[in-house]
Parts: C-alpha cells; sequence; structure tokens
C-alpha cells in the first residue's frame, strides 16, 4: 500500500538538475564592536542549490554552501579569549513569493575552533541547510536574502600570559604603564605561568587586561616583600589585596612563591570587560604574572558577536512551479485507476480518495497534508540566477532545526514520506490473470472440439 493510501504513477523525469545560485556577499560589524567582524568587511562567495525534481511530499531542500572569497585577506576573528569549542553559527534567509508567502532560514555551524586569542581566525560553517515538504501546487518565486553570523564561546577558562607584543594581539593584550620589568626564565620550582612575569617598585604603576567573558582572575606569587595592591573593574576599585598576607592575614615568608589566584572577580555580564591591578604603597615591590578570563555559555546573549552578511549588487531570483498535483479541479485521467488492494478509510469524506482530508483543498486539508508535486525552473531576467547542473560534492551537512516561519500555503517542514510505491507489479499481475484466463479458455474449446468429433466417428 502506498503511504497515501494511492497509487502515484510514475510521469516526473528523474533527471532534471538542481537550480544554482551564486551570490556574493559582504559582511560588515554595523557598529558591534564586539562582533566577529573586526578589521573591515568580510567577502563571502556562496551557492544556493535547491531540488527541481520532486516526488510526492518530496523536500524542497534549500543548501547553501558558504567559503571566504580568496582573493579577500580579511576572515572573521575571535573577539577575545576562549579556551576550544567556540562556534560559528550562520543563519540565512530565503524569501518566498507569489503562490508561497513567509521566510525560510537556512542555518549552519562551524566546526569547534581551538583555543583562541582576539584576532585569531574563525572557522566559517561550510553549509546551511533546510529542507521542507511541499504540499501545494503553484509558482513560487524564490529570493535569497541577508545571511547573519554569531559566535558563542565555550565554558570555561583561558590563561592570559604576560609575554611580548606576540602575546598581546589587537587591542585586548595586557597593557602595562612605565615603571615595570619583565623578568623572564625564572625556575620553574616558582611556579610563574611560562616561568615568566613582570615586577615593578614604582607606586601607582598599573597593568590592565581589557577581555570578553563573564569573571577575571589576577594572578601571581605571594612575597613578603610584596606591596598591596588595588583592584578596578571597568574603572570601580573592587578591592585592595596584599599578597604579602596570607588569607588569615598573618604574614607570609615566602619569595616569589608563583601561580597563586590572588584576586577572583565577582560574576560579570556576559561582555566585554577591563581589569586594572595597581600597586598601592610607596614601599614594597608588585609582579603580575597573569590573567585568568572565564566564559559562561548560557550567559551569552543571542547576536552578541554578530555581524550582518548583505548581497553585493542585486539579489538574484529564481522561479520554480509546483505542478502535476492531484488537484481535485483538474480532469481525471482515466488511465490512472486507483489500487484496489487500497481499502477506503470509512471516516474520511472524500470516498475518491481514501486519505484525502479534505476533496476541495488539494489534498492540503488543514496544511498537514501532501501533493505529487514537481519543480520545473523557469527563466530569470537575472543571468545569474539561472539553473546550471552541478555534480555531487563531497560536504559535511550540518543538521538545522527544523523552519523557523512556514511559509502560507506551501512549505511544512518534516520528515519526507516514504518514496512512492509505482504499480508496476500489480499492473503485470494483472496482465499475466488476464493472458492465463484467455489461454485456458482456448485450451477447453479445443478439447470440447475433439470430444465431440470422437463421438460422430
Amino acid at each position: 500500500m502506498a503511504t497515501l493510501g494511492v497509487v502515484v504513477l510514475p510521469g516526473v523525469p528523474a533527471s532534471a538538475a538542481p537550480a544554482d545560485l551564486v551570490i556574493d556577499y559582504s559582511c560588515s560589524s554595523e557598529g558591534n564592536t564586539s562582533s566577529i567582524v573586526r578589521h573591515g568587511a568580510v567577502k563571502l562567495r556562496t551557492n544556493l542549490t535547491f531540488a527541481t525534481d520532486l516526488a510526492v511530499g518530496g523536500p524542497l531542500n534549500f543548501t547553501w554552501k558558504l567559503a571566504y572569497t580568496g582573493s579577500d585577506p580579511n576572515r572573521l576573528q575571535s573577539p577575545g579569549y576562549f579556551k576550544a569549542g567556540g562556534l560559528v553559527h550562520a543563519t540565512g534567509q530565503i524569501k518566498l513569493e507569489k503562490d508561497w508567502k513567509g521566510i525560510l532560514e537556512p542555518q549552519g555551524v562551524s566546526d569547534a575552533a581551538g583555543a583562541l586569542r582576539p584576532d585569531d581566525e574563525l572557522p566559517l560553517p561550510e553549509l546551511m541547510n533546510d529542507p521542507g515538504l511541499t504540499n501545494k501546487a503553484g509558482v513560487v518565486k524564490i529570493t535569497p536574502q541577508d545571511i547573519e553570523l554569531d559566535f558563542t564561546p565555550p565554558d570555561g577558562p583561558v590563561t592570559v600570559n604576560d609575554g611580548d607584543d606576540a602575546d598581546n594581539p589587537s587591542d585586548m593584550g595586557i597593557e602595562y604603564s612605565s615603571g615595570w620589568a619583565s623578568l623572564d626564565d625564572r625556575p620553574a620550582s616558582e611556579h610563574h605561568v611560562h616561568n615568566d612575569l613582570h615586577e615593578t617598585t614604582q607606586n601607582g604603576a598599573f597593568a590592565d587586561l581589557t577581555f570578553v567573558g563573564t569573571s577575571v582572575k589576577y594572578i601571581g606569587p605571594t612575597d613578603k616583600d610584596s606591596s598591596p595592591v588595588n583592584v578596578y573593574i571597568d574603572g570601580a576599585l573592587v578591592s585592595t589585596i596584599d599578597p604579602s598576607r596570607d588569607a588569615d592575614d598573618d604574614p607570609v615568608n615566602d619569595d616569589l612563591d608563583g601561580g597563586k589566584t590572588l584576586y577572583t572577580s565577582p560574576v560579570l555580564d556576559y561582555g566585554r570587560h577591563t581589569i586594572r591591578v595597581q600597586k598601592a604603597a610607596a614601599t614594597g615591590q608588585m609582579w603580575v604574572d597573569a590573567f585568568e578570563v572565564s566564559t559562561t555559555t548560557a550567559e551569552t546573549p543571542t547576536g552578541f558577536h554578530k555581524a550582518k552578511c548583505t548581497i553585493v549588487g542585486t539579489a538574484p531570483s529564481v522561479e520554480v512551479t509546483i505542478g502535476g498535483g492531484t488537484d481535485p479541479t483538474d480532469d481525471p485521467d482515466p488511465t490512472d485507476d486507483p489500487d484496489p488492494t487500497d481499502d477506503p478509510d470509512p471516516n474520511n469524506p472524500d470516498p475518491g480518495n481514501p486519505n484525502n482530508p479534505d476533496p476541495g483543498n488539494n489534498g492540503v486539508g488543514n496544511g498537514d497534508g501532501l501533493t505529487n508535486v514537481v519543480v520545473i525552473p523557469q527563466a530569470s531576467n537575472s543571468s545569474s540566477s539561472t539553473p546550471k547542473s552541478t555534480g555531487p560534492t563531497a560536504t559535511k551537512y550540518y543538521k538545522a532545526p527544523q523552519v523557523a516561519k512556514t511559509p502560507s500555503g506551501g512549505v511544512e517542514t518534516g520528515v519526507a514520506p516514504d518514496a512512492d510505491r509505482h504499480p508496476y507489479g500489480l499492473m503485470a499481475g494483472g496482465m499475466a490473470l488476464v493472458m492465463g484466463t484467455a489461454g485456458g479458455g482456448l485450451l477447453m474449446r479445443r478439447r470440447k472440439a475433439e470430444h465431440a468429433g470422437g463421438a460422430h466417428s
């Protein structure tokens, strides 16, 4: 029995090529200082493809491949310090007009990035896709729209060391005021990060770190000769610490006992913050070893690192025709006999189509039904929108969520129905039965004639 309770005779060509649109985009930060587009527009070249040959309820699956433009050096870049696992998300928009109306939103996600520093290149999602089930005949105008990019940081901490300029890219490295000296190649027994640190004896000297995250730690040594240190978050004094004393406020007898967490911030709103540590006494010394920045993914607002990509030039459009359905207004084909093995549903109001809930609505019913459809590309005014044949490509596919907005009258997301079963076996069996019956009758007549002739002899 066919999936929909009816037999769909073959009549759809199996070799129609998909529509293939090559579309260039320019991505910008739109003034967002935390955007993953950080130093000028990023150029993308994309390929949007979709099927032009569908069976009953077959998916109209939009597959949108993304790639950087090779001639352009700009790339999506990390907005801060993050441990491994950050993801770039892409959401496209496809506008549907004419007989179907609405916006579909293909989505994709990149492979997880490794540990990141500010301005490190981010992996671009390879593709976006979005399958929907066709359920209504008509003409649909398909036009690609903007693409939105966003970044989701991973949970957890990452250490920011106080090394040289190579360790401090962009405007988010540790910045030291005057009066500091770099102490490199310290003994491993002192437990400093990377066995180096900075030292000052100048009262009022400070070190700043601008970061993106939800908390920060100040790491340095405890030492009996340490000066008190003032700690500021986003310009406000939040604490004064004394690394020459322990947690019980007793003097320590340490000499550069490194790798200690000297201060931990409260939980901050996710975003861009600055911590400053400043020497707070005329006597003693102060050291900075490193900072540890932490991020809580669940606290990251959607769109915080957003970038918007717009089409370069005019958006191409393709009109596709959905035809070949079971619209009750069409004249029935006398050769299309229903499958006699399909028992009608006594609760169905349409005895001519056992699984059609509404004989006046093209098999769609409340929008969940399916119709035998064929998508045929039509010529467009734009030369860039002419479908062309493309071969298969080895691509990693991302399983996107279902369509965010269902266009009225046209597309329902979900799983495609089982493949239509053509009634070849039933037709062959019927033919065999007819030929067998005819042959049997001829044999019986011959035997009767022979018997009659024998009686007269």
